[in-house]
């Protein structure tokens, strides 16, 4: 295994040895969790295009990541947050990937896909009003449904912007869920993956902002299929997800952990229950979950901690704060595993990190096993040091 001279966390260059990647055990679905992986999106360096501003994809590249993930098993969460949903990617290049996805969802047997509906067409302002809030809603989810997807309804910045009161929020998200065709997947993101959503169900304290996000839920429940909460808070969740309504026979409300912390504890669950899966660390650290879950089905937790424990300090790695930067992250492992040729990102946000950032990344995903090629790892590592003037 090839070793590298890397910056340590005092910035002394010092070696580290390579090892081998893990062999995951294989992963066959139906699997004991529902596990949707947000993707990211991979940029088309060569576009000729101002890269702060414009978005040009290598759909290519962006569509093949996809197959990848649904070959480990796992579903695909859709113009999400990975993907730069508002750093970068507007509502238009939005439409175009989901309508790709779906395309090619098409050709995989099994696959399953939800995709994000929002209101970033419509820029937050003094007069935006609530009512334009749900028109705007009301276009993302008719376009996603006509095109036969399912949706995740995700947090509006629009929205947080606009409400004057808890009831605010019950009147938007009464009104699209009142719609819908299909049961959707609520998304609540929280102020440290996007600062504009401050105080979002009309308090900034998240467990009074609880209240009306369960009143919503419990209120529509025929039309929910689950929510993901993105607080980075296990207790939090856990407070949430043993409120959850019931649904007769079509089951409970799923809670869907988008805590990139404490995923494993809350996959893994408790004598009150557990928690499915939307995560952004799904797409970095998929042949790990893939071989969990596979163990999970197997009621062997042993080796589903075995194999998720090393992948946690690398995902809290890759979301600490600033946590919205943890695209960079996404990205820079895909380049390091040979998912795309370039680490070139939508708006150029592959500059959000460090050096010292991206070293340490690398020695812990290293250690998690999940360096496929560590020879080719190597070599793109060492032309990223090159660049920041490190022989």
């Amino acid at each position: 295994m090839p070793t590298i001279t890397l910056p340590n966390a005092e910035g002394r260059l010092e070696a580290f040895a390579t090892s081998a990647p893990r062999d995951f055990p294989k992963a066959t679905p139906p699997f004991p969790r529902v596990a949707l992986a947000a993707a990211h999106v991979v940029a088309d360096p060569l576009a000729e295009q101002d890269p702060w501003l414009d978005a040009k994809m290598d759909w290519d590249r962006t569509i093949a990541f996809r197959r990848h993930l649904w070959s480990l098993g796992l579903g695909v969460a859709e113009a999400m947050d990975t993907a730069q949903r508002g750093m970068g990617l507007d509502w238009a290049a939005a439409q175009e990937l989901i309508r790709r996805s779906l395309d090619a969802m098409k050709d995989v047997p099994g696959a399953v896909m939800a995709s994000g509906a929002g209101t970033d067409h419509l820029a937050p302002g003094p007069d935006v009003t609530v009512d334009d809030v749900i028109r705007a809603y009301e276009e993302q989810c008719e376009a996603i449904e006509a095109m036969g997807g399912r949706i995740i309804l995700m947090a509006s910045r629009a929205l947080a912007k606009a409400a004057r009161s808890p009831a605010d929020y019950e009147r938007v998200y009464a009104r699209i869920l009142s719609q819908v065709k299909q049961p959707v997947i609520i998304h609540w993101l929280g102020e440290m993956f996007d600062p504009a959503l401050e105080g979002y169900w009309g308090s900034h304290d998240h467990m009074a902002a609880m209240e009306t996000a369960l009143a919503v839920i419990h209120a529509h429940a025929g039309k929910v299929d689950g929510v993901k909460i993105s607080l980075l808070d296990d207790r939090k969740e856990i407070a949430m997800r043993r409120r959850l309504p019931q649904k007769g026979g079509d089951g409970r409300v799923r809670m869907y952990t988008g805590d990139d912390f404490n995923y494993a504890e809350l996959i893994a669950g408790d004598e009150h229950g557990y928690s499915d899966a939307l995560l952004g660390i799904f797409d970095p650290i998929a042949p790990a979950v893939g071989g969990a879950l596979a163990s999970l089905q197997r009621n062997d937790l042993a080796t589903f901690h075995d194999i998720l424990a090393p992948t946690v300090p690398l995902s809290r790695h890759i979301f600490r704060a600033p946590t919205r930067f943890y695209k960079t992250g996404v990205v820079f492992m895909a380049w390091l595993n040979g998912h795309q040729d370039h680490f070139t990102m939508v708006g150029g946000q592959q500059s959000a990190r460090s050096i010292r950032h991206f070293s340490e990344l690398f020695r812990l995903a290293d250690r998690a096993g999940l360096l496929r090629d560590p020879e080719m790892a190597a070599g793109r590592m060492r032309s990223l040091l090159a660049v920041h003037g490190v022989a």
